[in-house]
């Protein structure tokens, strides 16, 4: 069924790969909050070393976030056409709209809970 694609369903549907887009979906919110207060505040503040680091940890938890949840939207998604329409284009919103995908669609799918239920019971 997926022959062309160069990622495996394992790394869409597994109980480890929940864990890992729900991590980078609450680092891409994160970044989107921390950089609204940033903006609100007027700038990085000098005395953040780490202000390097933790930006860097939160690009790479949204495009995480925005790779991941595209793949499953389009791949594995089995909602209605309308919706997917609608998810696609709140997913076009910066941050907020992939992490949003992924805790309310991604995270309830029946085929993200059947395998996160076969591994947990196999355990």
């Amino acid at each position: 069924m997926f022959r062309y694609y160069y990622i495996n369903k394992e790394w869409i549907v597994s109980s480890t790969a929940r864990h890992i887009y729900r991590t980078a979906a609450g680092l891409s919110v994160a970044l989107f909050f921390g950089l609204w207060a940033i903006q609100v505040r007027g700038g990085i503040p000098a005395d953040v070393p780490a202000a390097n680091l933790l930006l860097f940890i939160g690009v790479l938890g949204a495009a995480i976030t925005v790779v991941a949840m595209e793949y499953f939207l389009f791949g594995f998604d089995r909602s209605p056409e309308w919706k997917k329409v609608c998810w696609f284009c709140i997913m076009l919103l910066p941050l907020i709209g992939p992490a949003l995908y992924c805790f309310i669609v991604y995270s309830r799918a029946a085929v993200v809970m059947a395998n996160t239920i076969d591994r947990t019971t196999h355990a």
